[in-house]
């Protein structure tokens, strides 16, 4: 594999991964209420595909991912369906699972669930507070839910650190005043009377009246924010700072943001070394979400019988950092790539399979071109199949079967 270049989404640039034996990969997992969407399913098949280049490389990964199995998200799903939100997450989680391994997509060596992490957590956020990095709300009728202070945190690591220092802004290049409506939309709280900053990210949420909660210590019963989770899991399971931090790119802010800022308070080293961030999929032209009710499901395609590589051709037909539409034509197409293709690695010319896998890699070696992949594949199939029907080759098995591993190994396709 030649040297692998990623799109560094702090920075707006293509930028050199390191070449060293080790790497290290943490990707945002999901919120088990609906899963798998779309979204979901590109965001994770293109992570898939930098394990899978790395390992090809021969680097060792550890790669590891979370699942936020409390959140309010599934407690809202859990009331409008009069289920347990425990048996709501488990289901779903499964169901990820599930959907994934049907994708082909590499398990990662540890996955963690934010109930699981949360005897980690407190200990954090205690420290924060001892450090001057959080606060406790006062004055207001929901006391004790206690906050991240941006200010506090930019003021102590501007003062230099390990590896430099971390301020509001330094992830998603955004000012405050374009942070503030993206905050208020993605589950931030601007307007929250007690705040120090209203930028500031919830670190522990007190607990209400019918929520579920947890022995917090000396912060009370409650639960934790959202960004802390992962903090706290990528630190205890990766080295600081680790090689990538991958998601979907609504993530950038205020989630990745304020992960980093997280991460340079508790240990005085960056979250990650680099950030990757993949577009959003909408369907026929519109926004894809759950509130306009039509998500693609890939359970449902699956159930509809539809096969999976076809499902993961059709989102490796698109740049992983481009916004995309999936639509029916979208997955017809990929129905008949893979059975050309299928066709074409039976009858593999004798001596094609070199040339070819070195494409494959270092189309992946550029930022994960998987488009660029799969051209190659198609035009190298064309060839195939004209010289075959012309009597103009001989098939190689070794060629044959050195192509059908090369795709699986480095593209995840089943051919």
């Amino acid at each position: 594999m030649p040297a692998l270049f990623l799109h560094e989404s702090s920075e707006k640039r293509v930028t050199a991964l390191p070449e060293s034996k080790q790497a290290s990969l943490y990707v945002c997992g999901i919120t088990p209420y609906d899963a798998t969407h779309m979204g979901h399913a590109a965001t994770y098949v293109a992570f898939d595909l930098l394990n899978r280049a790395w390992r090809d490389g021969g680097r060792t990964v550890n790669y590891v991912q979370n699942v936020t199995d409390i959140d309010d998200p599934l407690l809202e799903r859990a009331a409008r369906d009069n289920v347990d939100w425990r048996e709501l997450a488990i289901s779903q989680t499964e169901l990820f699972h599930a959907d994934m391994e049907a994708l082909n997509v590499l398990a990662p060596d540890n996955y963690i669930g934010a109930v699981e992490a949360i005897e980690w957590i407190v200990p954090k956020i205690e420290s924060l507070i001892e450090a001057g990095l959080a606060y406790r709300i006062e004055g207001t009728e929901l006391d004790g839910d206690v906050y991240f202070s941006v200010a506090a945190a930019s003021a102590t690591t501007h003062q230099g650190g390990i590896d430099g220092p971390w301020w509001l802004g330094q992830i998603s290049g955004l000012s405050e005043d374009e942070m503030l409506p993206v905050f208020a939309e993605r589950g931030g709280d601007p307007q929250r009377a007690g705040k120090h900053h209203p930028l500031d990210a919830l670190l522990w949420r007190v607990a209400r009246d019918g929520e579920p909660r947890w022995d917090g210590a000396s912060l009370g019963a409650g639960r934790p924010g959202w960004h802390i989770e992962c903090t706290v899991i990528a630190q205890r399971f990766l080295p600081a700072p680790f090689t990538v931090q991958g998601g979907g790119s609504d993530l950038i802010f205020p989630h990745h943001e304020m992960g980093a800022g997280h991460a340079f308070a508790l240990s005085n080293s960056p979250m990650a070394e680099h950030y990757a961030h993949t577009g959003m999929v909408g369907l026929d032209g519109e926004k894809m979400s759950k509130s306009l009710g039509n998500l693609v499901l890939v359970s449902k395609l699956r159930a509809a019988g539809v096969e999976p590589a076809a499902i993961r051709l059709a989102i490796l037909a698109n740049h992983y950092r481009s916004d995309w539409f999936w639509t029916d034509s979208l997955l017809s197409n990929a129905q008949a790539q893979l059975a050309i293709w299928r066709e074409a690695v039976e009858v593999a010319p004798q001596g094609s399979a070199a040339g070819l896998v070195t494409e494959l890699r270092a189309a992946l070696a550029a930022d994960l071109d998987a488009p660029r992949a799969l051209a190659a594949i198609d035009a190298w199939a064309g060839l195939a199949l004209t010289a075959r029907r012309n009597g103009e080759s001989v098939v190689g098995e070794r060629d044959s079967a050195l192509i059908h591993d090369a795709i699986d190994a480095l593209l995840g396709v089943e051919v």
